[in-house]
Protein backbone atom coordinates (compact mmCIF):
# COMPACT_ATOMS: atom_id res chain seq x y z
CA UNK A 1 0.00 0.00 0.00
CA UNK A 2 1.43 3.37 -1.20
CA UNK A 3 1.35 6.60 0.80
CA UNK A 4 -1.56 8.47 1.64
CA UNK A 5 -0.63 12.24 1.55
CA UNK A 6 -3.63 14.11 3.60
CA UNK A 7 -4.87 17.39 3.09
CA UNK A 8 -4.51 16.70 -0.72
CA UNK A 9 -5.81 19.81 -2.74
CA UNK A 10 -5.96 21.88 0.04
CA UNK A 11 -3.82 25.12 -0.31
CA UNK A 12 -2.16 27.44 2.15
CA UNK A 13 -3.20 30.67 2.00
CA UNK A 14 -0.38 32.79 3.63
CA UNK A 15 3.36 31.16 1.73
CA UNK A 16 6.21 29.89 4.57
CA UNK A 17 8.73 31.64 3.60
CA UNK A 18 6.75 34.84 4.91
CA UNK A 19 7.50 33.62 8.31
CA UNK A 20 4.66 34.56 10.28
CA UNK A 21 3.75 30.69 11.30
CA UNK A 22 -0.21 31.43 10.23
CA UNK A 23 -2.29 30.57 7.42
CA UNK A 24 -4.78 33.00 6.95
CA UNK A 25 -8.83 32.04 7.59
CA UNK A 26 -10.56 30.43 5.48
CA UNK A 27 -14.29 30.24 4.81
CA UNK A 28 -15.86 27.78 7.03
CA UNK A 29 -12.95 27.22 9.26
CA UNK A 30 -10.97 23.55 9.13
CA UNK A 31 -13.13 20.55 7.99
CA UNK A 32 -16.37 23.21 8.40
CA UNK A 33 -15.75 23.46 12.03
CA UNK A 34 -16.90 27.41 11.98
CA UNK A 35 -14.10 28.35 14.21
CA UNK A 36 -13.48 31.92 15.49
CA UNK A 37 -11.51 33.75 13.58
CA UNK A 38 -7.67 33.55 14.84
CA UNK A 39 -5.48 35.91 15.94
CA UNK A 40 -2.98 37.05 13.59
CA UNK A 41 0.58 36.15 14.42
CA UNK A 42 1.31 39.77 15.30
CA UNK A 43 -1.87 39.86 17.76
CA UNK A 44 -0.58 36.49 19.17
CA UNK A 45 2.62 38.38 19.86
CA UNK A 46 1.29 41.54 21.24
CA UNK A 47 1.99 41.88 24.99
CA UNK A 48 -0.38 41.55 27.53
CA UNK A 49 -2.46 40.41 24.89
CA UNK A 50 -2.38 36.97 23.46
CA UNK A 51 -2.19 34.91 27.33
CA UNK A 52 -5.63 33.46 27.91
CA UNK A 53 -7.71 35.55 30.31
CA UNK A 54 -8.21 33.80 33.63
CA UNK A 55 -10.44 34.66 36.55
CA UNK A 56 -8.12 34.21 39.37
CA UNK A 57 -8.91 30.93 41.97
CA UNK A 58 -11.61 29.87 39.34
CA UNK A 59 -9.37 26.68 37.54
CA UNK A 60 -10.70 25.51 33.66
CA UNK A 61 -13.40 23.10 34.56
CA UNK A 62 -12.98 19.78 32.45
CA UNK A 63 -15.65 21.02 29.59
CA UNK A 64 -14.23 24.04 29.19
CA UNK A 65 -10.33 22.10 28.36
CA UNK A 66 -12.02 19.96 26.60
CA UNK A 67 -13.65 22.99 24.36
CA UNK A 68 -10.20 24.79 24.28
CA UNK A 69 -8.22 21.76 23.27
CA UNK A 70 -10.85 20.89 20.51
CA UNK A 71 -10.67 24.44 19.36
CA UNK A 72 -6.80 24.12 19.00
CA UNK A 73 -6.94 21.22 16.56
CA UNK A 74 -9.10 23.11 14.32
CA UNK A 75 -7.04 26.30 14.66
CA UNK A 76 -3.85 23.94 13.96
CA UNK A 77 -5.60 22.20 10.94
CA UNK A 78 -6.09 26.00 9.47
CA UNK A 79 -2.18 26.68 10.21
CA UNK A 80 -1.16 23.11 9.14
CA UNK A 81 -3.80 21.89 6.35
CA UNK A 82 -0.20 19.79 4.68
CA UNK A 83 0.40 18.31 7.65
CA UNK A 84 1.89 14.63 7.22
CA UNK A 85 4.06 11.95 8.42
CA UNK A 86 7.55 13.35 7.80
CA UNK A 87 9.36 10.01 7.18
CA UNK A 88 9.97 9.30 3.64
CA UNK A 89 8.07 5.61 2.77
CA UNK A 90 6.36 4.15 -0.01
CA UNK A 91 4.39 1.10 1.55
CA UNK A 92 4.09 -0.51 4.98
CA UNK A 93 7.31 -2.01 5.71
CA UNK A 94 9.59 1.46 4.69
CA UNK A 95 7.41 2.96 7.47
CA UNK A 96 8.06 0.51 9.59
CA UNK A 97 11.55 0.50 9.14
CA UNK A 98 11.78 3.93 8.91
CA UNK A 99 9.90 4.64 12.26
CA UNK A 100 12.10 1.88 14.44
CA UNK A 101 14.94 4.09 12.81
CA UNK A 102 14.04 7.22 14.11
CA UNK A 103 14.38 6.58 18.09
CA UNK A 104 16.83 9.06 19.01
CA UNK A 105 17.50 10.74 15.96
CA UNK A 106 15.66 13.57 13.16
CA UNK A 107 13.28 12.09 10.35
CA UNK A 108 15.30 14.19 8.19
CA UNK A 109 18.47 11.91 9.08
CA UNK A 110 15.99 8.60 8.53
CA UNK A 111 15.02 9.75 5.39
CA UNK A 112 18.94 10.47 4.07
CA UNK A 113 19.75 7.20 5.33
CA UNK A 114 16.92 4.80 3.91
CA UNK A 115 17.20 5.76 0.11
CA UNK A 116 20.54 3.18 0.33
CA UNK A 117 18.68 0.95 3.03
CA UNK A 118 15.78 -0.21 0.74
CA UNK A 119 17.85 -0.12 -2.49
CA UNK A 120 19.91 -2.74 -0.78
CA UNK A 121 16.85 -4.22 0.90
CA UNK A 122 13.56 -3.99 -0.20
CA UNK A 123 11.87 -6.56 1.56
CA UNK A 124 11.33 -8.35 4.53
CA UNK A 125 12.96 -11.07 3.02
CA UNK A 126 15.98 -9.41 1.92
CA UNK A 127 16.51 -7.77 5.22
CA UNK A 128 16.09 -10.61 7.10
CA UNK A 129 18.80 -12.24 5.12
CA UNK A 130 20.97 -9.56 5.49
CA UNK A 131 24.65 -9.37 6.77
CA UNK A 132 24.01 -7.88 10.72
CA UNK A 133 27.77 -5.58 10.02
CA UNK A 134 26.45 -4.64 6.56
CA UNK A 135 23.31 -3.59 8.02
CA UNK A 136 24.70 -1.86 10.65
CA UNK A 137 27.00 0.26 8.48
CA UNK A 138 24.25 1.70 6.38
CA UNK A 139 22.13 2.49 9.04
CA UNK A 140 25.02 3.90 11.18
CA UNK A 141 24.19 7.63 10.56
CA UNK A 142 20.75 7.43 12.66
CA UNK A 143 22.87 6.36 15.70
CA UNK A 144 22.42 3.44 18.24
CA UNK A 145 23.00 1.60 15.01
CA UNK A 146 23.51 -2.21 17.00
CA UNK A 147 20.74 -2.34 18.71
CA UNK A 148 18.37 -0.60 15.98
CA UNK A 149 20.36 -3.25 13.43
CA UNK A 150 19.34 -6.13 16.08
CA UNK A 151 15.45 -4.68 15.48
CA UNK A 152 15.43 -4.84 12.16
CA UNK A 153 16.54 -8.67 11.56
CA UNK A 154 14.30 -9.78 14.36
CA UNK A 155 11.08 -7.97 12.82
CA UNK A 156 11.87 -8.56 9.41
CA UNK A 157 12.68 -12.13 10.39
CA UNK A 158 9.25 -12.60 12.31
CA UNK A 159 7.34 -10.67 9.19
CA UNK A 160 8.84 -13.33 6.99
CA UNK A 161 8.26 -16.42 9.29
CA UNK A 162 4.68 -15.13 11.05
CA UNK A 163 2.90 -13.13 8.88
CA UNK A 164 3.84 -14.11 5.05
CA UNK A 165 6.26 -11.12 4.75
CA UNK A 166 4.01 -8.64 4.71
CA UNK A 167 3.30 -6.01 7.40
CA UNK A 168 0.16 -6.77 9.59
CA UNK A 169 -2.80 -4.21 10.41
CA UNK A 170 -3.24 -4.76 13.96
CA UNK A 171 -2.14 -3.16 16.90
CA UNK A 172 -1.84 -6.56 18.63
CA UNK A 173 0.66 -8.07 15.94
CA UNK A 174 2.59 -5.12 15.61
CA UNK A 175 3.28 -5.02 19.00
CA UNK A 176 4.85 -8.63 18.79
CA UNK A 177 7.63 -7.47 16.39
CA UNK A 178 11.13 -7.00 18.19
CA UNK A 179 11.50 -2.89 18.45
CA UNK A 180 8.05 -1.60 17.76
CA UNK A 181 6.34 -0.30 20.64
CA UNK A 182 2.79 1.16 20.62
CA UNK A 183 3.76 4.20 19.52
CA UNK A 184 5.52 3.29 16.25
CA UNK A 185 2.32 0.61 15.88
CA UNK A 186 0.12 3.45 15.71
CA UNK A 187 2.50 6.12 12.97
CA UNK A 188 2.11 2.35 10.68
CA UNK A 189 -1.49 1.89 11.51
CA UNK A 190 -2.80 5.44 11.03
CA UNK A 191 -0.34 6.30 7.84
CA UNK A 192 0.05 3.09 5.95
CA UNK A 193 -3.69 1.49 6.63
CA UNK A 194 -5.67 3.90 7.52
CA UNK A 195 -6.70 2.63 11.21
CA UNK A 196 -6.80 5.95 13.76
CA UNK A 197 -4.03 6.00 16.06
CA UNK A 198 -2.45 8.86 18.09
CA UNK A 199 1.39 9.42 18.03
CA UNK A 200 2.79 10.20 21.61
CA UNK A 201 6.45 11.16 20.42
CA UNK A 202 8.01 13.83 22.53
CA UNK A 203 6.78 16.40 20.86
CA UNK A 204 3.40 15.72 21.38
CA UNK A 205 3.75 14.56 24.91
CA UNK A 206 5.37 18.04 25.76
CA UNK A 207 2.92 19.93 23.74
CA UNK A 208 -0.04 18.36 25.31
CA UNK A 209 1.06 19.18 29.06
CA UNK A 210 2.23 22.34 27.90
CA UNK A 211 -1.48 22.94 26.68
CA UNK A 212 -3.25 21.46 29.94
CA UNK A 213 -4.74 18.48 28.18
CA UNK A 214 -3.11 16.26 30.55
CA UNK A 215 -0.71 15.85 33.10
CA UNK A 216 0.48 12.51 32.42
CA UNK A 217 4.13 11.60 31.71
CA UNK A 218 3.79 7.78 30.88
CA UNK A 219 3.07 7.66 26.77
CA UNK A 220 -0.27 5.10 26.93
CA UNK A 221 -2.03 7.37 29.78
CA UNK A 222 -0.78 10.60 27.73
CA UNK A 223 -2.80 8.38 24.66
CA UNK A 224 -5.43 7.14 26.85
CA UNK A 225 -6.63 10.42 28.33
CA UNK A 226 -5.94 12.31 24.61
CA UNK A 227 -8.08 9.71 22.81
CA UNK A 228 -11.22 10.61 25.27
CA UNK A 229 -10.56 13.94 24.35
CA UNK A 230 -10.83 14.02 20.41
CA UNK A 231 -13.25 11.78 18.32
CA UNK A 232 -11.34 8.81 16.63
CA UNK A 233 -11.65 9.81 13.41
CA UNK A 234 -9.12 13.32 14.63
CA UNK A 235 -6.37 10.91 16.29
CA UNK A 236 -3.95 10.08 13.27
CA UNK A 237 -4.32 14.17 11.90
CA UNK A 238 -4.14 15.94 15.86
CA UNK A 239 -0.67 14.07 15.41
CA UNK A 240 0.69 14.96 12.96
CA UNK A 241 -0.79 18.72 13.37
CA UNK A 242 0.89 18.13 17.22
CA UNK A 243 3.95 17.12 15.96
CA UNK A 244 4.22 19.83 13.28
CA UNK A 245 3.89 22.70 15.89
CA UNK A 246 5.79 21.65 18.07
CA UNK A 247 8.75 20.97 15.71
CA UNK A 248 8.25 24.50 14.21
CA UNK A 249 6.89 26.87 16.73
CA UNK A 250 6.58 25.29 20.34
CA UNK A 251 10.18 24.32 20.92
CA UNK A 252 11.28 22.85 23.96
CA UNK A 253 13.56 24.54 25.12
CA UNK A 254 12.12 28.26 23.03
CA UNK A 255 9.12 28.31 21.92
CA UNK A 256 8.12 31.15 19.80
CA UNK A 257 5.27 32.28 21.67
CA UNK A 258 5.13 35.97 19.94
CA UNK A 259 4.51 34.03 16.34
CA UNK A 260 2.17 31.43 17.63
CA UNK A 261 -1.04 31.57 15.60
CA UNK A 262 -2.84 29.42 19.00
CA UNK A 263 -1.32 31.73 21.80
CA UNK A 264 -4.62 33.61 22.99
CA UNK A 265 -5.24 29.40 23.98
CA UNK A 266 -2.54 28.36 25.48
CA UNK A 267 -2.06 28.77 29.40
CA UNK A 268 1.66 28.48 28.93
CA UNK A 269 1.89 31.55 27.11
CA UNK A 270 4.97 33.48 27.63
CA UNK A 271 7.04 30.37 28.62
CA UNK A 272 9.33 31.45 25.07
CA UNK A 273 9.92 34.40 23.59
CA UNK A 274 6.63 36.99 23.32
CA UNK A 275 8.78 39.65 21.04
CA UNK A 276 6.66 39.14 17.36
CA UNK A 277 10.19 39.71 15.90
CA UNK A 278 12.21 37.39 18.18
CA UNK A 279 10.38 35.14 17.75
CA UNK A 280 9.86 34.87 14.35
CA UNK A 281 13.49 34.01 13.60
CA UNK A 282 12.98 30.98 16.40
CA UNK A 283 10.55 29.26 13.48
CA UNK A 284 12.03 26.45 11.84
CA UNK A 285 11.18 24.30 8.35
CA UNK A 286 8.80 25.82 6.15
CA UNK A 287 7.62 28.28 8.77
CA UNK A 288 11.22 30.10 8.97
CA UNK A 289 11.62 29.25 5.17
CA UNK A 290 13.98 26.43 4.98
CA UNK A 291 13.76 22.75 4.05
CA UNK A 292 11.05 20.38 5.34
CA UNK A 293 12.92 17.31 6.73
CA UNK A 294 11.81 15.03 3.47
CA UNK A 295 13.52 14.41 0.65
CA UNK A 296 9.80 13.32 -1.08
CA UNK A 297 7.79 15.61 0.23
CA UNK A 298 3.79 15.33 -0.77
CA UNK A 299 2.50 17.79 -3.62
CA UNK A 300 1.16 20.11 -1.66
CA UNK A 301 4.03 20.75 0.73
CA UNK A 302 4.44 24.65 0.94
CA UNK A 303 8.57 24.21 1.68
CA UNK A 304 11.05 23.20 -0.10
CA UNK A 305 12.41 18.94 0.00
CA UNK A 306 15.50 18.44 2.37
CA UNK A 307 18.97 17.73 0.59
CA UNK A 308 20.12 14.14 0.00
CA UNK A 309 22.71 12.61 2.99
CA UNK A 310 26.22 14.56 2.59
CA UNK A 311 24.58 17.40 0.81
CA UNK A 312 23.13 19.66 4.10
Amino acid sequence: MGEQGPGKGKKLKKTAESGSGAAKSRSGGAAGSGSARRAKPEEAGAPGAAAPKKKPGRPESHLAMVRRARRINRELAEVYPYAHPELDFRNPFELLVATVLSAQTTDLRVNQTTPALFAAYPTPEDMAAAVPERLEELIRPTGFFRAKAKSLLGLSAALRDDFGGEVPGRLADLVKLPGVGRKTANVVLGNAFGVPGITVDTHFGRLVRRWKWTEQEDPEKVEAEIAAIFPKSEWTMLSHRVIFHGRRVCHARKPACGACPIAPLCPSYGEGETDPDKARKLLKYEMGGRPGQRLNPPPDYPGSPAPPLGAD
